[in-house]
């Protein structure tokens, strides 16, 4: 693990994969603006402990991707002055009707999850992109429950249109697994158990390469599936304008 990705990581103490997405290298040299656009599990955890920590970054914008089910199961984000919610759900099959085999290839599991989800789920992935685009919106943070798989994705199609390679793309990523030993943790002590089941929170790196080139496969190009979706290119083009510095 370099510098730069430690650097990135925001400690909380109620929040266990709360992260910066800038710092990397994209398009033309020009790097990913910190302070813009982060990531994270669930924020409906946040209390008094962190609120002062979280209110410092100056979030505008929370771009909450979990279920309806799961926001009415878990709650939302506190109320911040400044700050606006948006539930968007990109509509996908529920894991537990495809689950992982212990043994069998998980990146190649996962991959085929994450295709599931941008087969389905264009119109939420368009517009969870689309309000990342919009330069009022920022900062602005993309979470789910583990702030792994939909938030993974979010990020993973953020990040190649701005130019960041694959392999920084997957090592971000797979930055999640340690957060989600700590997430596991948390939910164990706290016994959580009961009505709600952990998700697989190995995020190999094979699994976001895979899954952006089969992408890139199907459409030519990251930015050819996100057309297909619904982002046009004017959010395209004010996407890479204000996340690149």
């Amino acid at each position: 693990m370099d510098a730069v990705e430690v650097g990135r990581r925001i400690p909380f103490t109620t929040m266990f994969n709360f992260r910066d997405v800038g710092g990397h290298a994209g398009h033309d040299g020009r790097r990913v603006r910190t302070g813009r656009l982060y990531r994270s599990d669930s924020l409906h955890r946040i209390d008094d402990t962190d609120r002062e920590a979280f209110a410092a970054l100056g979030v505008r914008t929370v771009i909450d991707l979990r279920r309806p089910y799961e926001v009415e199961r878990d709650g939302r984000v506190p109320h911040f002055d400044g700050l606006t919610w948006h539930n968007i759900h990109p509509e996908h099959a529920e894991w537990g009707e495809r689950p992982y085999r212990p043994g069998t290839d998980l990146a190649r599991y996962l991959a085929d999850r994450y295709a599931d989800l941008a087969g389905t789920g264009t119109a939420g992935l368009a517009e969870a992109i689309g309000l990342i685009a919009e330069d009022a919106s920022a900062p602005v943070v993309v979470h789910c429950v583990a702030g792994k798989d939909r938030t993974g994705i979010v990020c993973g199609l953020t990040l190649a249109v701005l130019g960041v390679a694959d392999d920084e793309i997957a090592a971000d990523y797979a930055l999640s697994t340690e957060a989600g030993e700590r997430y596991r943790a948390w939910f164990e002590a706290t016994g959580r158990q009961s009505g709600h089941t952990l998700p697989v929170l190995t995020c190999p790196a094979d699994a976001m390469t895979l899954f952006l080139a089969e992408l890139r496969e199907a459409h030519g190009s990251i930015e050819g599936y996100l057309r297909h979706a619904g982002v046009t290119d004017a959010q395209l083009a004010a996407l890479r304008e204000h996340l690149l510095g």
